[in-house]
């Protein structure tokens, strides 16, 4: 069963003392921000000390919450992530919240507010990317193609101790549990800025066939080329092959992408013995561009 809201919750769980955030601090050339909790509230409630979220070029991000006194993840131990992903206080939930992540019973959960609450409903996205471990902490990482492809967002975190369960109904009872809140209701939410690197083409093979260029032979360049933010080989885009066999330029027989890699082709002319031929292969796929150069002394 989805939890309350953040606000729900701080009603809900008895005893509750929660910590006022302080400033965020950050490494902005890794893309690694890292927001500090105060801590020492109530010696028996969870203690977030930071929480520390980053994101690559894939658009992965990843969310560190570091509870040091709560060193492993036991049953009574819960951990809700929320997060409005539009950065717009004036829809989602009552402090702006559109997706909500949830770690329960070792399991974590995505949910999407439906208007009334966070549920999961028939065509809402997938979280196939979602994944989490918990050491001193919980790890979370989940694309942000599933967070509707945000790029500025806000958050916060509940770690919640003491929740009981019942065994038929699966309800949870909070009524002697203690957590804590990052930021403290009331006091806003975390802010976070996805930054992506504009993709590049990686040339990850190079191979000539045969490996030595023979007069009067077909000589072949297969260039394998790969998106750098996904890792995913092209299968198409525009390719130029350009040759020289000496200072005379030769023409490619055939420039296509063929079987997962550019491919060139020249014809070696039949006098060309001892010259030096130059192979250019280029391809242009989404924008992105690649370029590799080879040189053969002709046998």
């Amino acid at each position: 069963m989805r939890l309350l809201t953040r606000t729900g919750l701080a009603l809900a769980v008895a005893a509750v003392l929660v910590a006022l955030p302080t400033a965020a601090s950050g490494a902005p050339a890794a893309n690694s921000v890292t927001y500090t909790d105060s801590t020492g509230e109530n010696p028996d409630a969870p203690d977030i000390t930071t929480i520390v979220v980053s994101n690559n070029d894939a658009g992965l991000i990843t969310f560190r919450i570091n509870v040091p006194n709560r060193p492993t993840f036991t049953r009574d131990v819960l951990v809700a992530l929320e997060v409005d992903t539009d950065n717009n206080a004036q829809t989602g939930n009552d402090e702006g919240a559109d997706y909500a992540i949830e770690l329960v019973l070792g399991e974590a959960s995505l949910y999407r507010w439906d208007g009334t609450g966070f549920t999961r409903r028939p065509g809402d996205p997938p979280f196939t990317s979602l994944r989490f471990s918990y050491q001193g902490g919980a790890t979370i990482t989940i694309s942000r193609a599933e967070l509707g492809n945000t790029s500025r967002f806000r958050f916060s975190v509940v770690v919640i101790s003491g929740a009981t369960f019942d065994e038929e109904t699966g309800e949870i009872d909070l009524s002697t549990a203690v957590a804590d809140f990052a930021p403290a209701v009331g006091a806003g939410l975390y802010s976070y800025d996805v930054k992506l690197a504009r993709p590049t083409l990686v040339v990850r093979r190079v191979v000539t066939v045969p490996a030595a260029a023979k007069a009067g032979q077909a000589l072949t360049l297969r260039m394998t080329v790969a998106r750098s933010d996904t890792g995913a080989t092209i299968k198409s885009g525009r390719v130029t092959c350009q040759g020289r066999v000496g200072g005379a330029s030769l023409r490619a027989t055939s420039a296509r992408v063929q079987g997962g890699a550019v491919v060139c082709v020249w014809q070696i002319p039949g006098n060309a013995k001892g010259k030096t031929f130059t192979g250019r292969a280029t391809v242009v796929f989404e924008g992105l561009r690649a370029t590799r150069t080879v040189t053969k002394k002709i046998g």
